[in-house]
């Protein structure tokens, strides 16, 4: 990297996956709206003419007047090549297809158990973390072997097993996990702030927050804009709205696969007293099956959405179309900020700024006092030259504790099970989530269940699975 007029060019970042139709789009938008950093992305994908399609738009959108950032976009067909040099490195990657994910979120259904998301808890994030832990020990080693000292942002789910691998495989590792559910839950706060305080464009970045928990299933027990409290606000809103809920204005999610009225986060602040910071989809997975999913008409009555595998494939396929309008020149990029702060953190990370922001890396400085030293946590940090110091979030309450344990003695067991390809650690960790536990199968169904998920993706586990 080249240092001059608090610019900084000539900075190399490594793209796994980086034949994404969604994402990437995301990234290069954000890239190219930076104007004091420049360099190459070296975009690696199994899947390399995706990565080739992706250096065209990058390029393109590059080349355009408006792009006040400009970098040079290169597919690399080979791991070791797109790693050496590397200052940053991007994991966005889907572990197998929708083919895989079909069975994670729709086969547990037989027993009553559905899932909103299906990518992070449950049997579906559990069944998610076994292809994708290999995936990621494979590229840690990479990473050790070629870019030891680069920096390394994850943006692929199960979240928090993935830094876990990571940290797993190469403890030396500066990685860390990006998610923008707290960035939701602080524009729902900033619409509720300005709906009750009568203030006009309140900047989502000014609701400042003290984040504890786990990825997608993280918690405010601080909330605050300029001076004034707004956890007494947050409640008097969902005292006067809690039936109908929170519906942001820039959102028509009514009847959508997406849809979130919030009123699961409504209904957890008037158990628990702190403010659940995820959409509804994530945080209903994280509780036991026979509340917020015991069924379909449950799901409609809390106003979110069950996103379904057939709603993803449809969207794949737009997207698909998208890359190829985007490649032939008869679609732009739209340049236009995206909410996201990977961008941020890497201009934080090489110096040109000072961040605070939340993210997921091991609690190994006791972030939250009273979670275990080797899980993953969500809670802020301040990024600056490269360094992340965590922010001390204090302690979870212990009714909001006890809702956590489980999953985190699941990230113990699920990666251990993927490690060692055991299937009984598989059915100890089912046995153990809330969303099974909760619907009182029986320890034969869920072995039973077990084995058809492992078979449903065994093209994608390692061999000692077969």
């Amino acid at each position: 990297m080249v240092y001059k007029n608090n610019k900084v060019s000539d900075v190399h970042i490594a793209y796994i996956g980086g034949g994404s139709r969604g994402w990437a789009w995301t990234f290069m938008t954000d890239l190219a709206m930076e104007s004091d950093m420049s360099g190459t992305i070296r975009l690696y994908d199994i899947d390399e003419k995706a990565a080739k399609a992706n250096e065209v738009i990058g390029n393109h959108l590059s080349s355009r007047p408006e792009a006040v950032g400009k970098w040079k976009y290169e597919t690399y067909s080979d791991i070791k090549s797109a790693l050496t040099g590397a200052d940053f490195i991007i994991i966005s990657i889907l572990p197998g297809t929708f083919d895989e994910m079909e069975v994670d979120v729709h086969m547990p259904e037989r027993l009553g158990i559905y899932q909103s998301v299906g990518d992070t808890a449950g049997p579906g994030g559990i069944i998610r973390a076994l292809r994708t832990i290999p995936m990621f020990v494979d590229i840690a080693k990479a990473i050790e072997a070629y870019a030891p000292e680069a920096w390394v942002i994850n943006y692929t789910n199960p979240m928090s097993l993935c830094v876990k691998t990571l940290y797993h495989t190469f403890p030396e590792i500066k990685a860390f996990g990006c998610c923008h559910e707290v960035f939701g839950t602080q524009k729902v706060l900033k619409g509720i702030a300005e709906e009750k305080l009568g203030i006009n464009e309140i900047d989502r970045r000014d609701i400042h927050v003290n984040v504890l928990g786990i990825n997608h299933f993280t918690w405010f027990d601080y909330a605050s804009y300029k001076g004034i409290d707004l956890i007494p606000i947050y409640k008097e809103y969902i005292d006067e709205h809690f039936e109908e809920g929170y519906n942001e204005p820039d959102k028509n999610w009514a009847n959508s696969s997406f849809a979130c009225a919030h009123r699961v986060k409504f209904d957890l602040f008037r158990r628990y007293g702190l403010i659940a910071a995820a959409g509804d989809r994530h945080l209903a997975e994280f509780m036991p099956g026979n509340e917020y999913l015991n069924d379909p008409d449950t799901v409609k009555n809390w106003k979110f959405g069950l996103t379904t595998v057939e709603w993803r494939k449809k969207d794949l396929q737009e997207r698909l179309e998208k890359s190829q309008r985007l490649f032939d020149g008869e679609e732009e990029v739209e340049l236009k900020p995206t909410g996201e702060e990977g961008i941020l953190l890497i201009k934080a990370l090489c110096g040109l700024e000072r961040v605070v922001s939340n993210v997921n890396i091991p609690n190994t400085a006791q972030q939250i006092q009273n979670l275990p030293g080797n899980a993953v946590v969500e809670t802020n940090a301040i990024f600056e030259r490269d360094k992340i110091r965590p922010v001390v979030a204090g302690k979870v309450p212990e009714n909001i504790k006890e809702l956590i344990m489980p999953h985190i003695e699941n990230h113990e067991t699920t990666l251990k099970a993927a490690l060692t390809c055991d299937k009984e650690l598989v059915e100890k960790a089912f046995l153990n989530d809330p969303l099974v536990k909760g619907k009182n199968c029986t320890l034969e169904e869920v072995k039973a269940l077990v084995s058809d998920m492992i078979q449903g993706t065994i093209k994608y586990l390692p061999e000692g699975w077969k």
